[in-house]
């Protein structure tokens, strides 16, 4: 598990587990509440380029821009930065016998993916964050 449940920071969206099982369906309660993982190659937005903005479905947060989205063909959409550092937050996860970054909405806390770095992407940060699609909206 990470280091700080979900849910449990000063955002500033804050629901109750039954509010949010009310606004999210299943697939996506499971992901954004509980740190699931959608399969690889599943999402709406793996291969989509589309220009505009990413938003967290749980709250509407603005995280990511398509600007800086790229194919890392891992299976899930991937950018190299948020669209401003205070749009998400950042977690030790020490889950499944490793240690990772995980990315969570700065806003309500919601569980979005993870952070890799040094994997040799030709990007300005050598950063791939590798985002559930379940866990974001596009906004054109």
């Amino acid at each position: 598990m990470s280091t700080k449940p979900i849910g449990s920071g000063d955002y500033a969206i804050q629901l109750d587990d039954a509010a949010w099982r009310e606004r999210l369906s299943p697939e996506e309660y499971q992901v954004l509440r509980q740190a699931g993982t959608e399969r690889p190659f599943s999402g709406e937005y793996e291969e989509v380029r589309p220009a505009g903005t990413y938003a967290c479905r749980a709250c509407g947060a603005v995280l990511f821009r398509a600007d800086e989205q790229f194919d890392a063909h891992c299976g899930w959409p991937a950018f190299w930065a948020p669209q401003d550092d205070d749009a998400v937050e950042l977690l030790e996860d020490a889950s499944l016998g490793m240690v990772r970054t995980e990315v969570r909405c700065a806003n309500c806390g919601s569980h979005l993916g993870h952070v890799f770095e040094g994997e040799g992407f030709a990007t300005p940060t050598d950063q791939r964050y590798c985002i559930n699609s379940l866990s974001l909206v596009h906004e054109g």
